[in-house]
């Protein structure tokens, strides 16, 4: 990638969120932007290096924030902001200007405004997928806008549910917040020894509590999804490679060859030998 792109986003027509700019850039040492009021919300995510975000508030008093890799910030419209790069160590980042009539509450949702600006990752894996999600849109110059838009909610999807200071949703919202939530949660760790009660204390929930939203939401107990999720991975491991019963079901979290085989039956009803010779994938 060059160490400087741009792309200007000119359709109107998109009232809930829209784009308005975005870019990458490799900073020179201590390049700054600003001081300097937007008009939009403008987020940068830090991919290697670090440095200075200067943000004021309603009396003009500044702030300083120390920045570095796999850390973001947001410059909220209405106030004075000002960023630089680190002398020793520039940074690089990827940045997206957006708005509209929804942009506010995903920015709050994500627990960002002109007091709290500095974004942090709920977990550090989550890092790589929010970075692609915005450089998808810096690389998008020559996309129809409809996709453009598309790979703008893709990433402030990304950026409320991978935030470690999300905010809880109210009303009957707040069941499907929670299982998004957990079934991230699920996605990335299903090779662990998870449980449970590991997926609702990632949600701050009680577990019993917890079960009950959960199911709710998805139609199915925290357990079910857990168990189905892991012995679908099973199943296109079995029908796709050439790894043995037993490893596949390490794989998915199952050192026991006999616990795997039953959850896979439970689910498939034929044990995973079985799965496996009824739908193994030759290759010709």
């Amino acid at each position: 990638m060059t160490n400087y792109l741009f792309s200007v986003f000119q359709d109107e027509r998109f009232m809930d969120l829209t784009v308005y700019q975005y870019g990458y850039e490799q900073c020179e040492p201590l390049h700054s932007f600003g001081p300097y009021v937007r008009n939009n919300y403008l987020f940068h995510y830090v991919i290697s290096g670090k440095g200075c975000l200067h943000a004021n508030d309603e009396k003009g008093d500044a702030t300083y924030y120390d920045i570095e890799a796999g850390n973001g910030f947001i410059i909220e419209p209405g106030y004075v902001n000002t960023y630089y790069a680190d002398n020793d160590e520039p940074w690089e980042y990827v940045w997206v200007e957006f708005g509209g009539l929804r942009a506010k509450e995903c920015v709050e949702l994500a627990g960002l405004s002109h007091k709290t600006p500095l974004y942090h990752l709920a977990a550090p894996e989550y890092g790589e997928t929010l970075k692609e999600r915005m450089l998808a849109i810096v690389r998008s110059q020559n996309a129809s806008n409809m996709e453009v838009i598309g790979h703008l909610y893709l990433f402030l999807d990304c950026l409320i549910k991978y935030s470690a200071s999300k905010k809880q949703l109210q009303g009957g919202k707040l069941g499907e917040f929670y299982a998004r939530e957990a079934v991230v949660y699920i996605e990335h760790n299903y090779d662990k020894d998870i449980t449970v009660e590991d997926i609702a204390r990632r949600c701050k929930l009680d577990r019993s509590y917890f079960g009950k939203v959960f199911k709710k939401a998805v139609g199915q107990s925290p357990q079910e999804f857990l168990i189905r999720y892991r012995m679908s991975k099973a199943a296109d491991a079995l029908i796709i490679g050439d790894d043995s019963v037993g490893d596949i079901g390490a794989s998915v979290g199952y050192p026991n060859l006999l616990h795997f085989s039953r959850a896979f039956k439970g689910v498939y009803g034929v044990s995973p030998r079985e799965y496996r010779q009824k739908n193994k994938i030759i290759d010709r």
